[in-house]
């Protein structure tokens, strides 16, 4: 556990982030517009890449290729979930018509629209994190090839 502490710090802190910049969103009323939330995937992707900076400045010469990828992975998913769990939480509660303005521009014909709503969102965030994580690792791997 001692090694996924910092991983989960970075995710709580991450989540926090999307859910600020959301909720900014929701103040000013872009929150339906999905094109914002190309920006999740520059804040997750920040999260994740400081997180294996500070693994390997942590670990040193016992940062592989492997702990790196863990940790990247594991402070994705633990914002992924705590944001989507927000996002549910949001949708459902906070603003219960937010869901109906959303379905109104983007899926009229759908039955279970608040369930692929959800779905999507976790799974966008899923896959950010996989492919930023796949990404920085090749920022911080070390080389197998001898320098001359």
């Amino acid at each position: 556990m001692k090694n996924l502490s910092l991983p989960i710090r970075f995710g709580i802190v991450t989540s926090a982030v999307l859910m600020a910049y959301f909720l900014i969103l929701a103040l000013m009323g872009k929150h339906t517009n999905v094109f914002y939330s190309l920006f999740n995937g520059i804040i997750t992707g920040l999260g994740i890449y400081e997180t294996i900076k500070y693994t390997k400045l942590r670990m040193g010469k016992g940062f592989d290729y492997g702990k790196g990828f863990m940790a990247g992975i594991t402070t994705g998913f633990v914002a992924t979930l705590l944001f989507t769990i927000f996002f549910a939480f949001y949708a459902t509660e906070l603003d219960s018509s937010f869901l109906d303005r959303l379905s109104d521009v983007w899926a009229k014909d759908y039955n279970n629209f608040q369930g692929i709503v959800f779905f999507t969102v976790a799974i966008m965030g899923f896959a950010t994190t996989l492919v930023l994580t796949l990404s920085f690792m090749q920022l911080f791997k070390t080389s197998n090839n001898p320098k001359k």
